[in-house]
């Protein structure tokens, strides 16, 4: 047995980010043996906010001590935007032995890449790239029963049926005014009551304060919690215990690993939209791991899938790694 695999799973300190590239190096870890490294990148001043090839010496730009220096990794895994800069020039740095993946889109030459893992609703297609349904996430079942084990004493009293609340907010394509909060809020607790069961709600920090505060009044006295966001995050918990879970339809990420959970899912209409979204949507819908929501706490069996091994598995595979 050599070394094992050295990996870095590298995004900025979003969670849309962060989460994707460290699943993807997780799964690829479960199948080699190998050793995970997280990079937070984060820029001075407004470099962040250029293109990444008006960044032509982004190590000196960095701001900080994000570890991002030699040795390099074997395996190059990245997520977002504020990565490019350093993906594309990595393989450089090292030789041309480290293996570059990035996750998403990266609207940069695919060439730069050993691999982009990108979501099919993206719509980009080519021999290095791997089209896969949403994005890349850390939900297994083991991670899932850790976690239900552990918040046991708090969910498992809930009546039944139990509903995850996922709550998104305000980004480029979808927003959530408190117009829609309150009808939204509304609909959600007539659905609560009627089926006798229980709502776990958590919000994202992209949830507007308004809003939040809008949907925390109207759900209040409802069987069940808000997560405040201090303490252990229940979110892996809630995905456990779940019967359905309830996602705004702005976040790919929340959409993908609450399908690949088993849970049926049920999608919340937000303020805007776009195709891209549209894409993703019916094909969760396509696959039955999805419905739009109807007013109802609808149950249904869910359809369980799990693309974050399938990239892991292509990874590998074209890479040339070594399997455990």
């Amino acid at each position: 047995m050599g070394a094992p695999l050295s990996i870095w799973a590298v995004s900025d300190d979003k969670a849309g980010n962060a989460g994707p590239a460290l699943g993807l190096a997780e799964a690829v870890a479960r199948l080699t043996p190998a050793e995970i490294g997280v990079r937070t990148v984060a820029w001075r001043g407004r470099i962040g906010r250029l293109p990444w090839f008006l960044n032509p010496f982004p190590l000196s730009a960095l701001a900080g001590d994000a570890g991002i220096h030699p040795p390099w990794p074997d395996l190059w895994i990245a997520a977002g935007r504020a990565t490019l800069p350093l993906s594309l020039r990595v393989k450089g740095w090292s030789g041309g032995r480290t293996r570059v993946v990035q996750v998403q889109n990266p609207r940069a030459p695919a060439g730069g890449f050993d691999l982009i893992v990108a979501p099919r609703h993206d719509g980009i297609s080519g021999p290095n790239i791997l089209s896969i349904t949403g994005s890349p996430h850390r939900v297994t079942p083991e991670r899932l029963a850790e976690a239900a084990g552990r918040f046991a004493a708090r969910i498992d009293p809930l009546p039944r049926p139990r509903a995850a609340l996922l709550v998104g907010g305000r980004s480029k394509s979808h927003d959530l005014s408190d117009a829609r909060a309150r009808a939204l809020g509304a609909d959600l607790r007539r659905a609560v009551l009627e089926s006798g069961g229980s709502l776990m709600t958590t919000f994202s920090r992209r949830t507007p304060e308004s809003a939040r505060l809008i949907l925390e009044d109207t759900l209040s006295g409802l069987p069940g919690f808000t997560w405040d966001g201090t303490g252990e995050n229940p979110y892996f918990a809630m995905l456990a215990g779940a019967d359905v879970v309830l996602v705004t339809e702005d976040s790919a990420n929340m959409a993908t690993e609450a399908a690949s959970s088993g849970r049926p899912v049920l999608l919340l209409p937000m303020d805007g939209g776009s195709a891209k979204f549209t894409r993703l949507h019916e094909d969760l819908i396509a696959r039955g791991a999805a419905r739009r929501f109807e007013g109802r706490l609808e149950t249904f069996p869910g359809a369980p899938f799990d693309e974050t091994a399938r990239a892991a598995e292509a990874i590998v595979q074209r890479l040339g790694l070594a399997v455990r």
